[in-house]
């Protein structure tokens, strides 16, 4: 979940009342490489120069999650038609698409550690601490599902459901910062719905279920409807379910 809200953001909360399309923070807060980003002449390389340290530790959590696919891809074809020696260590492939989660969940705390130590934070830094979780704790536990067996249609919708869930969530949580209540550091006093990074509890019941086999055909519940169009695994609503929970307006969970 996004803990990053932008000087700018938090600057502008009493002037968006009166005009929404302006948001303009203090000039004591100035961002200078705010201005570089919005800048057109500074050159190919002013992204990169645009970047908090905090950003950096961001982009790891994002990495994290692209490594967690990329592993349950290959366990994919490691088990699939086109398996070959690969086989022997499939299971191990399988526990490193979610081993890799965690540990972008540490990156997660730590980018805001580093944003607050640092007094140095930007809109473009609350973006992509967004987006990488998006990749970590929505795309990558869902990857890791399909790997493990919930491959049929209607699945498929259910992930999609899920991963959309994380996608409005974090989208919210961007717009609605500056309006929940702010404790004396200034940080955000609860989440509203469940935090997408509680995905990570799903992701310790799937490698319970590896380290007994429960995957495939023998993945608990089985199959409903199976045979038909509607064929499905009861498992995965689960994960629509935690979709549900992380939309939810009326859940308030304490921050940290």
């Amino acid at each position: 979940m996004s803990k990053r809200t932008s000087t700018a953001t938090s600057g502008s909360a009493a002037s968006s009342s009166t005009n929404d399309a302006t948001i303009s923070k203090p000039p004591a807060l100035k961002d200078n490489k705010q201005d570089l980003l919005l800048s057109s002449d500074v050159g190919h390389f002013s992204l990169v120069r645009a970047l908090h340290l905090a950003d950096l530790i961001t982009e790891l959590n994002g990495l994290c999650g692209i490594l967690s696919v990329f592993s349950s891809l290959r366990y994919c074809i490691a088990t699939g038609p086109l398996a070959s020696a690969l086989n022997t260590e499939a299971h191990s492939t399988l526990y490193w698409a979610l081993g890799f989660l965690p540990l972008g969940l540490f990156f997660d705390f730590f980018d805001g550690k580093v944003a607050r130590w640092r007094k140095k934070s930007s809109m473009m830094g609350q973006e992509l601490d967004s987006l990488a979780d998006l990749i970590s704790f929505g795309v990558a536990p869902a990857s890791a599902a399909f790997a493990m067996g919930l491959r049929t249609p209607v699945d498929h919708l259910l992930l999609g459901f899920f991963v959309l869930c994380g996608l409005t969530r974090l989208a919210r949580f961007n717009v609605t910062a500056t309006a929940i209540p702010k404790d004396a550091t200034g940080k955000a006093k609860y989440f509203e719905g469940t935090p997408i990074p509680t995905t990570l509890a799903l992701d310790a019941v799937m490698a319970y279920w590896i380290s007994k086999g429960w995957i495939h055909e023998a993945l608990p519940l089985g199959t409903l409807l199976a045979g038909t169009v509607l064929e499905f695994h009861p498992v995965a609503v689960v994960f629509a379910i935690h979709g549900c929970l992380m939309c939810s307006k009326t859940i308030h969970i304490p921050k940290p």
